[in-house]
């Protein structure tokens, strides 16, 4: 096991960095990975070539690690979005429920799907202030509802689904989650999903290039392989025929996976496995309420959830549009990295965040408070 501390000493950003809802840097387990692989690629020693093709399955074994699917039921996509046209195009009909408010990864392979193959129906959503609850579904659901896709986390609001709620209000409904904005740092009951998509750039830290898309084996049974490629077709593709794809997980792939970038990914579901997410969860939950004390501290307006279990690691800053500007200078001035938005402000914390960050978080909202 790896403590707390020994994951955090992986982090190497530079202080002030709180905005790995967009992209987290490369941990120092992914890094060093990467440059093992690159190390091995660039020489290319007899076999070595053959020997990293055994990154496939390690990956898909870390990942079976953290969400409990079988690796057999685990692909490796090169990002998250590229998973969901593989669940929203092998939907074979009914109402798809979803949040017009959603990450647009969400809603365009949802679209997308639906103009191409005219056989879904984009429902859209009536949401709670832009959170997609039990409640809301319920109240929404129709006979014709064949699948419901959520975020885990909501990538404006911050907000943690209820995905074990939704599930028993869905029933036997195909459940599909995007959990990109969550996974490795929320402690999920990936059990109670369908179909578990999420790409590393975020908060696992593994680099661009890197996710996975994991089926159920009702999802399995339920969505039909539309872009599944030669590699889709079995672990022996001849070259003078064209085979079915083989019914499982491994159907979703269309070519040879980048085997660096699974490593990467590997290390970095390994690391997380190696710490556990519940002390990860833990880390950045206390780290999310120190961003709250301090924003209350100096009268920021907090929008997003102050409970506990309706959050993860991201905090959403509200203040007056007039005063927004200043919020966005300040934080700039004194180089905290956050995402600026229209409305609002996205501060997004890790378990490796420093004391340094939180001193600099501390020293704009000063500059801000002068100001507003």
């Amino acid at each position: 096991m790896t403590t707390i501390e020994e994951f955090a000493a992986g982090f190497g950003e530079e202080p002030g960095y709180l905005d790995y809802g967009r992209v987290g840097p490369l941990s120092a387990a992914a890094r060093a990975e990467a440059l093992g692989q690159y190390e091995i690629l660039s020489k290319a020693r007899f076999g070595t070539i053959e020997r990293m093709r055994a990154e496939d399955e390690r990956v898909r074994e870390a990942v079976g690690a953290l969400t409990g699917f079988p690796a057999d039921q685990v692909v490796f996509q090169p990002n998250a979005s590229s998973g969901l046209l593989h669940a929203a195009f092998g939907l074979t009909g009914g109402e798809v429920l979803l949040s017009l408010a959603e990450f647009p990864s969400l809603t365009y392979a949802a679209e997308r799907a639906a103009h191409a193959l005219r056989v879904i129906t984009p429902t859209w959503l009536e949401t709670d202030h832009g959170r997609v609850t039990p409640a809301r579904i319920r109240e929404q659901l129709t006979e014709n509802t064949a699948a419901v896709m959520v975020s885990l986390v909501d990538s404006r609001t911050g907000y943690l689904a209820d995905i074990d709620g939704i599930r028993q209000v869905i029933g036997d409904r195909l459940l599909i989650v995007d959990a990109i904005q969550g996974f490795g740092v929320v402690d999920a009951p990936w059990e109670v999903a369908d179909v578990v998509v999420s790409g590393g750039q975020k908060w696992l830290r593994a680099g661009w290039g890197t996710g996975f898309l994991a089926l159920s084996e009702r999802a399995i049974d339920h969505l039909t392989p539309v872009f599944s490629g030669w590699t889709g077709s079995g672990p022996e593709q001849p070259w003078d025929e064209v085979r079915e794809p083989v019914h499982g997980a491994a159907a979703f792939s269309i070519s040879n996976p980048d085997l660096v970038a699974e490593a990467r990914f590997a290390a970095a579901l390994e690391e997380v496995a190696a710490v556990g997410v519940e002390t990860v969860a833990a880390a950045v939950a206390d780290n999310a309420e120190r961003v709250i004390q301090l924003a209350d501290e100096f009268a920021v307006p907090v929008s997003s959830s102050r409970s506990p279990n309706e959050r993860a690691g991201i905090v959403v800053l509200e203040p007056l549009p007039e005063q927004l500007t200043a919020l966005g200078a300040s934080l700039f001035n004194h180089g905290v990295s956050a995402s600026v938005r229209a409305t609002s402000v996205r501060i997004s914390v890790h378990a490796g965040t420093t004391e340094e960050t939180f001193d600099m978080l501390r020293a704009a909202f000063t500059s801000y408070a002068s100001v507003a």
